[in-house]
């Protein structure tokens, strides 16, 4: 019988993950896990930071940016990928949100010292300008969905919105959209139906509303942010800086 991963065994992903050739400031769940809809036959997506060593950065050759390993543990795939320190930083300076749902995601597999101050330097990353992450992110996975009919495209189309709505309003990043049904007024009654049918199979077919009513729904939440961003308090640019990266590099040669 196949193991349902809707529960994790943090203990075991600490183990595994042993193996990794650079120190590890952080591991951290996303996918599924992290968006509050993980089914039976969910992978596992790890996602964190590695340093590179100081020889391996200033030399002629220089070691991996990113590192993406893929294997099977107990009949579930488990996808973890890193990338150094350095590059990371540069992503949390941009107006990527994907990075800081991972720093900030509360699903904490590893931590350090340096995953902390990583933490308190996010609120400072954050800008109304990740609305357009959260809309370009939204756009993709719709089209995905109108290729596939599937639940999973489906409610990560309505994840998206509801958490680029909600960043704009409050300025705090939510990923879970568990919370994100209460938090966000607009939120269409039938997500629940959606996340418990998402439950039972990761690419289980569309149940619930019609392909019209769900338009009408994804269109109504796009102008929500619209408007959310319009109005956002959050700064237009990073107020943080990557005083970070040195110290760490060289206390990791």
């Amino acid at each position: 019988m196949t193991r349902d991963m809707r529960q994790l065994d943090y203990a075991e992903l600490r183990t595994i993950m042993g193996a990794q050739p650079y120190r590890l400031l952080f591991a951290t769940v996303s996918g599924a896990h992290l968006y509050g809809f993980p089914s039976r036959d969910s992978d596992v997506d790890l996602r964190g930071v590695h340093v590179l060593p100081a020889e391996e950065v200033v030399g002629l050759t220089t070691g991996p940016e990113t590192l993406d390993r893929t294997w099977v543990e107990n009949e579930a795939e488990v996808d973890l990928v890193t990338h150094d320190l350095a590059k990371f930083v540069r992503l949390m300076l941009r107006r990527n949100g994907y990075v800081l749902e991972q720093v900030l995601s509360p699903l904490v597999v590893a931590s350090s010292p340096e995953h902390e101050v990583l933490v308190a330097l996010a609120p400072g990353c954050l800008t109304k300008w990740h609305a357009h992450h959260y809309r370009g992110f939204a756009k993709t996975q719709w089209e995905l969905f109108g290729k596939t009919d599937e639940l999973k495209p489906l409610l990560y189309t309505f994840r998206v919105l509801l958490t680029g709505i909600y960043l704009m309003r409050a300025g705090e990043v939510q990923a879970d959209l568990r919370q994100l049904r209460d938090l966000v007024a607009e939120t269409p009654a039938y997500l629940g139906e959606l996340m418990a049918a998402k439950a039972e199979a990761e690419h289980g077919p569309r149940v619930g509303p019609s392909k019209d009513e769900l338009e009408r729904d994804v269109t109504g939440l796009q102008a929500v942010l619209d408007q959310a961003e319009a109005e956002s308090k959050l700064a237009d640019r990073p107020t943080a800086d990557a005083a970070l990266l040195v110290p760490t590099r060289l206390r990791a040669s």
